[in-house]
């Protein structure tokens, strides 16, 4: 990849103020744009493992929220092996560690005569949580559905799901709450220019994180590969000298 990160920077400056209501603006305030970069990677079917361990990861309570369920692991992978990645979108963010810790699925409508809609589900471990990732994960969805010409995204969730349902309405959502459930939908503007090259500037850049990411990983694995060698060789030698 020969794309500098000082250009990507610059390049996600400019364009981010760029990002401005369309003509046509929805009755309510669109979702406010959040100027600093969390590197977002879309997903592929190469990265149905990842995404298994992440959501396997999710305590009972935690499935509960997410599947509208508590959700058993063989549910749990049932799911994931069911994600259709032509069709939808699957968005992730990875640590030093190259775990995924947040995970969103943008889910298009099967049926030609919707598929101008979508539901989004999102999911973030514990430790990962109170950093609004969530909300990074949401703002990045709409913004690859725009791009698609969806022009109206929902999100069923739990009424006690109140995280999941604050993301929707801070994005000027309307809610509705039925009981136990709550639906959300959120009508979108059609996609600019600006948009488009938003949303190109934010892939180069959650690639190119996730491949600085990914050596550093295995400079560290081999750096710890280099001292296990090394224990063995002196515990060899004490043998040696006794």
């Amino acid at each position: 990849m020969n794309v500098s990160i000082d250009w990507l920077k610059s390049s996600w400056r400019a364009g981010s103020q760029m990002l401005r209501p369309v003509a046509s603006p929805p009755k309510r305030p669109f979702a406010p744009i959040r100027t600093a970069m969390v590197p977002i990677r879309s997903l592929g079917p190469r990265h149905r493992p990842s995404v298994g361990r992440h959501l396997l990861q999710l305590d009972a309570a935690d499935r509960y929220l997410r599947f509208g369920y508590a959700a058993s692991d063989e549910q749990v992978m049932r799911y994931v092996q069911q994600l259709d990645f032509e069709r939808d979108q699957v968005f992730g963010i990875y640590n030093r560690r190259l775990e995924l810790i947040a995970k969103a699925h943008l889910a298009v409508a099967s049926h030609p005569e919707h598929q101008s809609c979508a539901e989004f589900g999102v999911s973030v471990l514990k430790q990962a949580r109170g950093k609004g990732l969530g909300a990074r994960l949401f703002d990045r969805a709409i913004m690859h559905a725009r791009t698609q010409g969806v022009s109206m995204v929902f999100i069923h969730a739990l009424s006690e799901n109140t995280a999941m349902l604050k993301i929707a309405r801070n994005a000027g959502a309307t809610v509705k709450r039925d009981g136990p459930e709550s639906e959300a939908y959120l009508q979108l503007p059609p996609a600019g220019i600006d948009t488009h090259m938003a949303h190109l500037v934010e892939q180069q850049f959650a690639e190119l994180d996730y491949q600085l990411k990914k050596q550093a990983k295995q400079f560290w694995d081999f750096l710890a590969g280099v001292q296990e060698v090394r224990q063995g060789v002196r515990e060899g030698r004490h043998k040696a000298a006794e």
